[in-house]
């Protein structure tokens, strides 16, 4: 019995040492473009601003400074969200809530 178990440890101690060898140098190779970039370009899209008082809101952080008449210039002023008339210079026609350029 201590013969077959002193067998048996040798072989898994050789199977083990054939199954792993040390290699030196050993360097993977890639297989495939170097730019995937190039490939496929990325879709076109087109992105629309959205400009008036209540993105401003969300975006600005402080809500309440839009109404601050002594609010910094980060904010923005009352001209930003204001929609004038054309044919009366200097009279305001509403207020912008929503405003979509493009």
């Amino acid at each position: 019995m201590k013969k077959l178990l002193i067998v048996g440890a040798l072989v898994l101690v050789a199977s083990g040492a054939y199954a792993d060898p040390q290699r030196e140098g050993f360097t993977a190779t890639t297989v495939g473009p170097k730019n995937k970039a190039a490939l496929h370009p990325p879709p076109v899209t087109y992105r629309t601003e959205v400009e008036g008082v209540v993105p401003r809101a969300f975006r600005g952080g402080n809500p309440l400074q839009m109404l601050n008449p002594n609010a910094p210039a980060k904010y923005g002023t009352w001209v930003d969200s204001t929609c004038f008339d054309p044919d009366i210079p200097g009279k305001w026609k509403g207020i912008k809530l929503f405003e979509i350029l493009f």
